[in-house]
């Protein structure tokens, strides 16, 4: 594949308003938000999956769930204590398995051809499971990938 044009974003929504959210999308010039989240709902207003998807719609920027993309509820509890090495590890066996791979082609054919963010709950993409996938998706297409 080629190397895109633009760098492959992830964004985290834990300390953002939608709006505030929304606005840091648009000014990276993201195309379509790629949600790597297991369960795409939220107690912050705006955030649970159909809500969001309008939204986003609503500004011109296409909605992806992949849900294999997620981590699994082993790897949520221990992100949520402060075991990143732990979630880490987990959400690293979960990638190995066939649907989250067919996720991963399909997250790295949408970062090929357009401006996406993969979008995830943590503030910090260091403590989420989307930096691993950033990561894969960058030795596959060689690109840059930006904290939003």
């Amino acid at each position: 594949m080629k190397p895109p044009t633009n760098p492959l974003a992830t964004i985290g929504y834990e300390l953002d308003t939608l709006d505030g959210m929304i606005g840091r999308l648009k000014a990276a010039g993201v195309e379509t938000v790629v949600d790597v989240r297991a369960v795409a709902s939220s107690r912050r207003p705006g955030f649970s999956k159909t809500m969001l998807g309008n939204s986003l719609k609503a500004e011109g920027i296409a909605y992806v769930h992949l849900r294999p993309l997620g981590t699994p509820k082993a790897g949520r509890e221990a992100a949520r204590a402060g075991r990143i090495d732990e979630m880490r590890a987990i959400f690293h066996a979960h990638l190995a398995e066939p649907a989250a791979q067919v996720a991963l082609g399909e997250a790295t054919a949408l970062a090929s051809g357009k401006p996406i963010a993969l979008l995830c709950y943590e503030h910090e993409a260091r403590c989420c499971h989307r930096a691993i996938v950033a990561d894969e998706i960058r030795a596959r297409i060689k690109c840059e990938v930006v904290d939003l």
